[in-house]
């Protein structure tokens, strides 16, 4: 494949005309303009005009501070030059799920999870999240400001082995189809979340008392992960590949493959977050040049995350058992369910670690990283920080979110939290210029990071969310799989052209 000019990929050219371009993009901007305004100003006013029974005390102004700076950072994203996929899906998780939602639920008086401390661990929880999204901040600037290297040792960008696609491709059919057999077949798949978990647990993943979900885990990870990776780098060489789309096997394979991942990877047995990483996934990697299509990504994840995301919870549970909240008659109700309980559950971080539990030292982190080393063989192996957190509180149902900032915050307390989000805006940075290097101007056919980051901007509103444990899981097999298919190589001949 040839490359030209900056932006001369083949099958992803640029628009005739290089002022149709320019005039696309300002008319994108335009229309853009009052949808930031709203994000800013109109919608956490609207918010705050609600009536409830939450105080206007500290915590509710630090609240709403941290949401108008999450909403003027998410503009910025929105109306940037180039895509930042990376940031931007941060911007948008730090927006709703740590900004609008918590804002509502302390003007309604009304939270998902309870808080068990002291209304003082809530706004120092506030504080702490505020802390962390301007040292993501710090660390994207100092990436921006990062001095060039005096000697770059000459080596191949990561792309795509042509010959190790195809066992990527193997895999990701075996891993799908032994995962639909192990769980009862495609129907289990069409059901709900809580078919897909009764089908885990007849099948014996998870151990004889249900203790070790390691099997369930590798299992959900090789028939849904490999299945959604090699769809996407089928896809990208299809659209950047007039060979490709030549090929019957490629064809062949991709058409298949969307089959599979309509079964495997359906929104209806599969987790919210995990959907959504699907879908970020596979619009960035269609379209990873439109300035228009990654700015209403960005506003309709909005949308979709005030309005939409709450009942797609219908699908967790089958018909008769799904779970409801007291009602207070609000629009904005939605936002005070379970989806969104991540400053609470934050708070109740903070006053586990001061009852006396205190710090875990990166016991937690490590626990994370070996995921796969059953509890049999690691004994004493913590328990993910949301159903350890849970547990400390009596709560029955354990499934909370331990969002990133309280993982940090339990692993290595305010420095290491604040270091943390420095070094995560660092390499959110440092991936999304990358990302643009490889769509924009050096990237061919089998480019690997226009494949990989588009995953990681969609994961990391899991990642996030957290518990990091969960998450675990997926991160681990997509490594492998990467690993199987990745190549430095210049020769031609061992690439996808």
């Amino acid at each position: 494949m040839a490359v030209g000019a900056p932006g001369a990929v083949r099958g992803l050219r640029t628009p005739a005309g290089t002022g149709s371009g320019v005039s696309r993009a300002a008319l994108s901007r335009a229309l853009a303009v009052p949808l930031v305004v709203g994000l800013v100003v109109a919608l956490p006013g609207y918010v705050t005009a609600q009536a409830g029974t939450g105080q206007r005390d500290t915590g509710f102004w630090l609240q709403l501070t941290l949401t108008v700076y999450a909403g003027a950072r998410l503009s910025a994203m929105v109306l940037t030059r180039r895509g930042r996929l990376v940031q931007g899906a941060f911007w948008l998780f730090c927006y709703v799920a740590m900004g609008v939602a918590p804002l509502t639920q302390a003007v309604i008086g009304q939270v998902p999870t309870p808080v068990v401390g002291p209304p003082s661990d809530t706004t120092w929880a506030v504080a702490l999240v505020l802390i962390g999204c301007v040292a993501f901040d710090a660390g994207a600037l100092l990436a921006r400001h990062r001095p060039a290297p005096r000697w770059r040792r000459p080596r191949p960008p990561a792309s795509v082995s042509r010959r190790r696609l195809w066992l990527l491709v193997a895999v990701a059919y075996v891993g799908g189809v032994v995962s639909i057999v192990k769980l009862g077949g495609p129907a289990v798949f069409f059901t709900s979340r809580q078919g897909i978990s009764d089908s885990v647990r007849a099948s014996g993943l998870t151990g004889a008392a249900g203790t070790s979900q390691v099997g369930a885990a590798l299992v959900r990870g090789f028939g849904t992960v490999p299945a959604l990776l090699a769809l996407l780098i089928l896809l990208r060489w299809t659209l950047t590949s007039k060979a490709a789309r030549r090929s019957p096997a490629a064809v062949l394979a991709l058409a298949g493959l969307v089959v599979l991942n309509v079964i495997v990877n359906n929104p209806i047995s599969n987790p919210r977050y995990w959907f959504l990483t699907v879908a970020f996934a596979l619009v960035f990697t269609a379209f990873p040049r439109s300035p228009a299509v990654y700015r209403a990504a960005l506003v309709t994840g909005v949308v979709a995350a005030l309005l939409l995301f709450p009942f797609l919870d219908r699908f967790r549970y089958d018909t008769g058992a799904t779970h409801r909240a007291r009602s207070t008659g609000s629009v904005l109700e939605p936002l005070t369910l379970k989806d969104y309980d991540q400053i609470g559950m934050f708070a109740n971080t903070l006053t586990f670690v001061k009852s006396g539990a205190g710090h875990s030292d990166g016991r937690q982190l490590a626990s994370d990283v070996l995921f796969f080393v059953p509890r049999s063989v690691w004994h004493g192996k913590p328990l993910d920080s949301g159903v350890r957190v849970g547990q400390w509180m009596g709560m029955t149902n354990t499934n909370l979110s331990s969002p990133l900032w309280a993982e940090l915050w339990l692993d290595f307390g305010p420095l290491g939290m604040t270091a943390g989000f420095v070094a995560v805006g660092y390499a959110a940075a440092r991936t999304d210029r990358r990302y643009a290097r490889r769509t924009l101007e050096e990237g061919g056919p089998g480019a690997l990071a226009a494949v990989v980051v588009p995953v990681v901007a969609g994961y990391s509103f899991i990642l996030l969310r957290g518990p990091l444990l969960q998450a675990a899981g997926r991160i681990g097999v997509a490594a492998v799989c990467l690993l199987l298919v990745t190549t430095f190589t210049s020769d031609r001949r061992k690439l996808l052209r």
